[in-house]
């Protein structure tokens, strides 16, 4: 399980990424060549629902084996807020805010599902470290004078 969250928590975190720079490049793309406009157009729709289709299975994955792990529920909550702030940009934020709150939406629950799993990774990776090093192990202790 632990390979899971770890694996899983770096594909969302590239996933999440990987969306935010998509919404910040298609439009300064279009600026540069309109003439892509229909090509970016087309493609734009299938690109959210392949993120959407591969992000929210990892993503809860990843986010589930590593409260399972750490037991830190803030971090389970803020990843499953962003990626319900996502769902709702991906089917009602055009409609809702617009093209341009439906991008910012976006951005926004992207930068949280990432924190999430950064969040997860790092403390998934601590109590991993506590396991390795007890802190109720003593050490041995010796009537050690030097004169």
């Amino acid at each position: 399980m632990e390979l899971t969250q770890r694996l899983g928590d770096k594909i969302a975190i590239a996933l999440s990424s990987l969306c935010v720079i998509h919404c910040l490049a298609t439009p300064l793309i279009l600026i540069i060549l309109p003439s892509l406009g229909a090509l970016v157009a087309d493609n734009h729709e299938m690109f959210h629902q392949v993120i959407l289709f591969l992000v929210l299975p990892v993503g809860v994955l990843a986010l589930w084996a590593g409260y399972r792990h750490h037991h830190n529920l803030s971090i389970l909550l803020i990843g499953l807020a962003g990626l319900g702030l996502l769902l709702i940009a991906a089917f009602f934020g055009h409609d809702y805010f617009g093209e341009t709150g439906e991008t910012a939406l976006t951005i926004f629950a992207s930068l949280i599902i990432a924190t999430a799993h950064v969040r997860n990774f790092i403390s998934n990776r601590n109590v991993q470290s506590n396991h390795n090093f007890p802190s109720n192990r003593t050490l041995p202790t010796g009537d050690c004078h030097h004169d």
